[in-house]
């Protein structure tokens, strides 16, 4: 089997599949191939189409490739899905930001920063899988930490959590991905004018204590920090009252 064999394999495992796909995957499937291997013809391909002027790419994210329409094209795209799938409100994002920079944390610590009410922007949060609950906190009363996800990864195009660009980079990647919108919750739930500058403060704040506003220190996939116990029980398992009293 030549390498050109392999890229088209490559090519359609990467298109078929709905979650980004490891290498590690890739070089299981494609016959005398190594992880590192697979790696090389994903670039090959990725050459390829800068060559052709292809209109989309092969993106590393979330630990896998997925293949992705370029930047310059979202303009049209928008156009076309005039209703996207994932919308967040600046309040979602916000929150959200706060929770990626700071994870594992909890609703008390987010409502902190923000000064309003958070449940029920965590609840969506939690319902569009951008967050998940990572398990509580060894503190009285036990309350429920919230971490990103992989969904969150994909969305923004980061391949690892220590890819996280500075905050205001990824307000800036939310609106040129047209996940940021306005809505009545906006108007109705109003935000502190000191909001966005307490995030960017907090975010400072931990970078400057070498926490995840510079170097992540807990990752969605391998786990969390010691101060957080998880309860994998399924009785102990959180439901939508519990989100919310919490």
């Amino acid at each position: 089997m030549d390498a050109s064999e392999k890229r088209r394999i490559v090519e359609a495992l990467i298109l078929s599949s709905s979650e980004p796909i490891p290498a590690a995957k890739l070089a299981e499937i494609i016959p005398y191939c190594n992880p590192g291997q697979a790696k090389d013809l994903v670039n090959e391909l990725n050459t390829e189409y800068v060559e052709q002027d292809r209109s989309f790419e092969i993106w590393e994210v979330a630990g896998g490739y997925q293949i992705r329409t370029r930047a310059e094209f979202s303009g049209y795209l928008q156009k076309l899905q005039k209703e996207r799938a994932l919308r967040l409100s600046p309040a979602a994002l916000e929150t959200l930001s706060i929770i990626a920079y700071r994870q594992p944390t909890t609703r008390a610590e987010i409502e902190e920063v923000r000064g309003v009410d958070a449940g029920a922007t965590v609840k969506s949060l939690l319902e569009r899988h951008l967050i998940r609950i990572a398990g509580q906190r060894e503190v009285p009363g036990r309350p429920m930490v919230y971490a990103t996800t992989r969904r969150f990864l994909e969305v923004f195009g980061l391949e690892r959590l220590k890819d996280l660009p500075p905050l205001r980079e990824l307000d800036e990647l939310a609106r040129e991905q047209g996940l940021l919108e306005k809505t009545e919750e906006d108007a109705g739930n109003p935000q502190d004018p000191a909001a966005s500058e307490g995030v960017e403060a907090l975010v400072a704040s931990e970078a400057d204590q070498g926490g995840p506003g510079g170097e992540i220190q807990a990752d969605p996939v391998s786990g969390l920090e010691s101060e957080v116990a998880i309860d994998s029980e399924a009785g102990d398992s959180p439901t939508d009252e519990d989100l919310v009293a919490h």
